[in-house]
């Protein structure tokens, strides 16, 4: 593993939550997901009502987090990208996610698991001064 993709699971395994970006129906889509790090890979959890996951399972998907909405003067962005693989986890695994949203868009959580192997990995940090911070803290 390159020193780029250290960097991004180190910083990915700092927050839980993230977005999946794929196409379906020739239409760009981004979902949600919460993920963990095991193996060198990314375990996503996604919610199977939205049906998403019919796009990304065996295609090409881009898994992206940040820290944006934390307040940091530091920001950061990783993006993982690679060919998503429709999995179910060993039990091992699925602790990892600790507990599951009991609703989402009003629907009971269905839980549907996917593996990407990133191939391609990104790093962006966003440095700000902290004078420029203040302007726009709330």
């Amino acid at each position: 593993m390159s020193t780029e993709e250290h960097r991004a699971i180190e910083l990915l395994n700092r927050v839980s939550h993230g977005h999946v970006a794929t196409s379906m129906r020739a239409m760009p889509i981004m979902a949600p997901a919460r993920h963990v790090v095991t193996d060198g890979s990314v375990l996503l959890r996604m919610h199977a009502g939205l049906g998403y996951h019919r796009a990304c399972g065996g295609g090409v998907v881009a898994y992206g987090a940040d820290n944006f909405g934390s307040g940091d003067d530091s920001l950061w962005s990783v993006q993982f990208t690679g060919t998503a693989e429709l999995v179910e986890p060993t039990e091992q695994e699925i602790e990892l996610f600790e507990s599951d949203p009991i609703l989402v868009d009003g629907e009971p959580f269905e839980p549907v698991f996917m593996r990407l192997a990133p191939q391609f990995v990104a790093v962006h940090m966003i440095e700000y001064a902290d004078e420029r911070q203040s302007q726009h803290a709330a």
